[in-house]
């Protein structure tokens, strides 16, 4: 009930304990806080004595942010480690998750005094624990003041997937790595563990995050492995890398948000990592350690921040169950901030909460005071699993955005069925979300784009080189309408665009380096040009596009990948679209003395028709083909400037070149 959740804290800022009825949720508050400087935050909490069973039980972090004294440096502009732990009165002390805060820099249009982020942690399998009185812990490891924390626990009622037979903490500790005289391995001693009675299976799960920087980078901004062994054996192996922090839906950010890192992204919740470890049941008595691989550094030694728990089960609770966990589009959800608005396919997150493997699951959905639609996914999810599974499209979103009706709307979704049976467990299957929809826009249009002349590295680094920056327009299903492709470097793209029908489409901006393509640390450099996008209708008026805007002007700092969805109401009619042969297009030689040889893309089933105009304007050569290669013989043309047209009115496309002859 994720959505649920983040839509019933904003109702219950500042409540304690709220208790509810049966099968419904129970709200803890715990702590509610000025991070101000490096430093633990503890609060005392009265969690539920037990008495009920809870399917699920959620943490939200909700992070926001204050004004600095006068003078403070670094104010809510850092990416600090934050991690939250539970402390009981038994001695137990568990991390139950951790998050980096952004580079939450005053100016960028994301950020201001009213911002506010929640990070939604799932802590069901913590139960045990989490019952009468024990204390939250927040250990914030910022050198700077200016972000506010408010921690809340969500108890919603009904039966978990599996009962939690036992708990044990393996590892909780930052130690340098590449130091031989203290191998950070001497700190992950061998463990000999028992699993408890009731005991069906054991997961290890794993929060570890690189730190700090030797002369190769390491260990923020280098990628190295570690092993899972028992009885001596490995049993995993994984490497450390986040591999898509330009992809973060937080953006845009000020500092180094786009730099990929070990196992973290500045603004984004740290993900564990979860091993299952084989042949486990109760009575059970194994060997565990983690090593990470050698490596030797000569000083500024990095480190990582490692915590390990082991998870015992029990058996699965339920046969055949199928849970709706997330809505990932139409949202307003800022964790899917990158998605929405969305374009008229709905996106869900599914969960096989059964112990039977599921094979096909019935949905109705649709938005409030509308029609609703069913469907019928088939598939294979097997128990625990989770899946992302597109509905069909609403066309209720489509004429909603064409008649500017912004919102915000309300989606539902609902479980009917599992493999042609009744769901066991109802009290899962229904999800509800507020979105807005995608705006609308002329069908004719004006597409610029200006590239930039380098490509950031994952390691930093810089090169002088094409950096392949690029936009595409297609529609909800990613099939092609036009594109600017195969770009060269620091090369000033202007294209009219007419749309063919109305309709739901979007706009994809890429910039593989993964710093957008304007990114401000890159402004010093006089030898680093950076680019720019920017969207027109035909008399030039500029059109604004969600969420890239710096203080008002374009700043195109995107990460890897820019989305947009947006609708027509009418096919464009005035603009010409001079690029949909461009893609692939190949022509040679040119200067050209007996033949030009030419290449192109063809998404239309249509003819394309090539033409060839002398410097006068005369029509000298003209063919039809399907072909997308052809020779054209120029034995019989003067030496000079001819004029090459492609034109394929399946797609209104045309491409105009200009082409040398010369013996």
């Amino acid at each position: 009930m994720k959505k649920i959740l983040l839509f019933l804290v904003c109702l219950l800022f500042g409540a304690g304990m709220a208790q509810a009825g049966p099968g419904d949720t129970t709200w803890v508050q715990a702590n509610h806080v000025n991070l101000d400087y490096y430093n633990n935050f503890d609060t005392t909490v009265a969690f539920p004595d037990g008495s009920k069973t809870y399917r699920k039980i959620y943490m939200i972090f909700t992070l926001g942010q204050y004004n600095c004294p006068s003078g403070s440096q670094y104010c809510h502009q850092w990416d600090y480690t934050v991690q939250n732990y539970l402390m009981t009165r038994t001695g137990d002390t568990v991390e139950l998750g951790r998050f980096i805060t952004p580079f939450a820099t005053s100016g960028w249009s994301r950020f201001g005094n009213s911002w506010q982020q929640p990070y939604v942690f799932d802590v069901t399998d913590f139960y045990p624990l989490l019952k009468d009185t024990a204390g939250v812990r927040i250990h914030y490891s910022g050198y700077s003041g200016g972000f506010t924390a408010d921690v809340k626990f969500a108890f919603i009622e009904g039966t978990p997937d599996r009962e939690v037979t036992g708990i044990a903490p393996l590892y909780d500790f930052s130690h340098s790595y590449g130091d031989s005289s203290a191998p950070i391995n001497n700190y992950f001693p061998t463990k000999t563990e028992t699993a408890p009675a009731g005991t069906q299976s054991a997961t290890l799960k794993y929060i570890v995050t690189g730190h700090g920087n030797d002369d190769n980078g390491c260990c923020e901004f280098a990628a190295h492995a570690y092993d899972v062994n028992v009885n001596g054996s490995s049993i995993a192996h994984h490497l450390l890398w986040r591999d898509d922090c330009g992809l973060n839906d937080l953006y845009p950010q000020g500092g180094t948000w786009v730099f990929n890192r070990g196992n973290w992204c500045p603004g984004a919740l740290v993900r564990p990592i979860y091993h299952n470890i084989p042949n486990v049941a109760a009575g059970t008595q194994y060997d565990i350690n983690i090593q990470f691989e050698n490596y030797s550094a000569s000083s500024n030694f990095g480190s990582y921040t490692s915590n390990a728990i082991v998870f015992y089960y029990g058996g699965m609770n339920k046969s055949l169950d199928a849970s709706l966990e997330d809505i990932i589009a139409p949202t307003n959800n800022p964790e899917h901030y990158r998605a929405n608005p969305s374009g008229d396919i709905p996106q869900i997150l599914v969960h096989n909460s059964g112990s039977t493997t599921i094979t096909g699951i019935d949905f109705s959905y649709g938005i409030a005071d509308s029609s609703v639609h069913s469907y019928s996914w088939q598939g294979t999810l097997a128990p625990l699993a989770d899946t992302l599974i597109s509905l069909p499209a609403l066309s209720e979103i489509t004429n909603m955005s064409i008649r500017e009706l912004s919102g915000p709307h309300q989606f539902n979704v609902s479980i009917t069925g599992v493999n042609g049976q009744t769901d066991e467990d109802s009290t899962n299957n229904t999800l509800s979300s507020t979105f807005n929809v995608a705006p609308l826009w002329p069908g004719d249009l004006i597409l610029t784009l200006k590239t930039s002349n380098f490509m950031l590295h994952d390691d930093g680094s810089i090169t002088l080189s094409n950096p392949d920056q690029k936009w595409a327009i297609t529609d909800v299903n990613s099939n092609y309408i036009v594109a600017r492709d195969n770009t060269a470097s620091d090369t000033k793209y202007v294209d009219t665009v007419a749309l063919p029908a109305a309709g739901m489409y979007k706009l994809t901006i890429s910039s593989p380096g993964g710093a957008g393509l304007h990114w401000w640390a890159f402004d010093q450099y006089s030898q680093l040009h950076s680019g720019y996008f920017t969207a027109a209708k035909m008399d030039g008026t500029k059109i604004p596009m969600r969420n890239y805007a710096y203080s008002g002007t374009p700043h195109d700092d995107f990460g890897t990948e820019y989305v947009l969805y947006f609708t027509v109401a009418a096919p464009g009619t005035s603009a010409v679209n001079e690029i949909g042969l461009s893609n692939n297009l190949s022509i040679y030689p040119n200067p050209a003395r007996d033949f030009i040889h030419v290449t192109f893309s063809n998404p239309s089933a249509q003819a394309v028709t090539i033409e060839l105009f002398n410097i006068l304007g005369q029509k000298v050569y003209q063919t039809s083909t399907q072909n997308t290669a052809l020779n054209i013989s120029t034995k019989g043309l003067a030496n000079g400037i001819y004029t090459m047209r492609l034109i394929n009115e399946g797609i209104n496309a045309l491409s105009t070149h200009k082409i040398v002859i010369r013996k």
